[in-house]
């Protein structure tokens, strides 16, 4: 854990410039996406559909310790926690032991949260919001692993897929790869050939697979989210199927094209509205989210038409486009200088050049 520290030096010198920026004395993260970003990577997730964990990290002016009780206390002395923090251990079974402790380290004083306690607590600034999206160097080789691994479990399962599966048996297979790999299946969502048009958060069901069939990861490791959708064809790819997928696959690029340093998201959601009416698909826009920033949460901004925050330059953003029975998705980020890096890509998997990309096409398996 000792390769973290200098990272996790630079989260907390943020925490506290947000501390003195605020004239707070304490900053708690509760959240699974804060707590991993503050520890650089290490995770509080017991409960894979918890938001918030079972440790926190309490940052004051002069201290920074992660709160847990003595169920879990030494697994993060052992295997967890860089070594930047204290660890601050209360019963399992009295809560109000670590709020005694937190009002006395913070003098009573105010404490900000990622998930504040109601009339007790206030939110985080939006400066120290934002730096969590930015990512740092070591985050961004993290997340280039994650985006391998996911992406190379999404390869080996869809090319291992029968017809005859059902949809949750491919799910299953696709939780079973990114957990063989270290990685949270925090989303697997499956869509069969009859069910592929109807649904565009197409969750698994009994039903065989068919002719096609959609899988979509949200996969998280070291806290972050590598997010990306394939699709399988037993057989070829009817034209008709494979016209839609173009489709989406020039819709994307022109947002793509716009991704920038400085870019609000709102302009990127009007170059998918426009993109959508260029095809003679009006109602596209409104018929699903169209995707926004990624990094600790699966989206930490989905754009609409109302979203003017900026993009920046190593900030994570995963786009998905998609009409009835086709869609496109992966994970960016957007270097310095503005070129964008998918940090899911396999090339491994079928893709064609669009606007200078390599962009993944349904596999046909025979």
């Amino acid at each position: 854990m000792n390769r973290f520290t200098e990272e996790v030096s630079t989260k907390l010198a943020l925490i506290r410039n947000a501390l003195s920026e605020t004239e707070a004395q304490g900053v708690r993260l509760r959240g699974t996406d804060w707590f991993a970003w503050a520890t650089a990577g290490a995770s509080n997730t017991v409960l894979l559909t918890a938001e918030t964990g079972v440790a926190e990290v309490l940052v004051t002016a002069g201290d920074a310790w992660v709160l847990t009780d003595e169920i879990e206390a030494q697994r993060f002395k052992d295997e967890e926690l860089p070594n930047n923090f204290k660890v601050h251990v209360n019963p399992w079974a009295d809560a109000a032991a670590r709020e005694s402790f937190v009002r006395e380290v913070t003098h009573d004083g105010k404490v900000l949260s990622d998930r504040p306690i109601p009339h007790v607590e206030k939110r985080l600034p939006a400066s120290l919001q934002l730096q969590k999206q930015v990512l740092l160097s070591s985050e961004l080789e993290r997340y280039r692993e994650v985006g391998r691994k996911a992406s190379e479990a999404m390869t080996e399962v869809l090319l291992a897929a029968k017809p005859t599966w059902t949809e949750y048996q491919l799910a299953g297979a696709g939780a079973e790869a990114l957990w063989a790999r270290g990685l949270h299946p925090a989303l697997t969502l499956v869509a069969g050939d009859r069910r592929l048009p109807l649904y565009r958060h197409a969750t698994a069901t009994g039903e065989s697979l068919g002719r096609q069939a959609m899988l979509v990861f949200c996969a998280r490791g070291y806290g972050v989210f590598a997010n990306l959708t394939r699709f399988v064809s037993f057989g070829k790819l009817p034209d008709k199927d494979a016209q839609l997928h173009q489709h989406v696959r020039e819709i994307e690029s022109l947002a793509l094209a716009v991704c920038q340093p400085e870019t609000p998201l709102n302009q990127v959601y009007k170059t998918l509205e426009q993109a959508y009416n260029a095809h003679g698909y009006p109602q596209a826009i409104y018929q699903h989210h169209q995707g926004g920033t990624t990094g600790y949460l699966s989206r930490e901004i989905v754009a609409n038409p109302n979203t003017d925050d900026l993009l920046k330059a190593n900030m994570a953003m995963a786009w998905n486009p998609s009409l009835p029975g086709a869609k496109i998705e992966d994970t960016f980020v957007i270097l310095e200088g503005g070129k964008l890096e998918n940090l899911t890509f396999d090339p491994n998997w079928p893709s064609v050049e669009v606007e200078g990309r390599q962009r993944p096409v349904p596999v046909e398996v025979t």
